[in-house]
């Protein structure tokens, strides 16, 4: 069973970077496509970013556009979220999930999901 393991969060000032890592555990995911989630204190998960199981085309949600980049590594074993210009909107529990053979939009399946990293932005 492959496990997904997030890192990379932290408590950081509005205008600041983080880069989050999601690490694949126990098989390799090729042709699998990749998401980032993010669940709010008092609210519901929200699509982040996606990225195709090819790993050419990309999905972002309008908050995030401009600000965050979705990535993955030539052995789609670690995905990537660059996030700049950070905001106090952007403090949530930040998930990754993965999806064989899909494309970067959001959808209702996935196959698997990590235990999330926490993002705290103050003002």
């Amino acid at each position: 069973q492959v496990q997904l393991v997030e890192s990379g969060g932290g408590l950081v000032q509005a205008g600041d970077s983080l880069r989050l890592s999601c690490v694949a555990s126990g098989r390799a995911l090729r042709n699998y496509a990749m998401y980032w989630f993010r669940q709010a204190p008092g609210k519901e998960r929200e699509f982040v970013a996606g990225i195709s199981w090819s790993g050419g085309v990309t999905s972002y949600a309008e908050s995030v556009k401009g600000r965050f980049t979705i990535s993955r590594d030539s052995a789609e074993s670690t995905v990537f979220l660059q996030m700049n210009t950070l905001t106090v909107e952007d403090t949530a529990v930040y998930f990754c999930a993965a999806n064989h053979l899909s494309g970067p939009h959001p959808r209702e399946h996935y196959d698997y999901w990590g235990q999330g990293t926490q993002v705290t932005v103050s003002p």
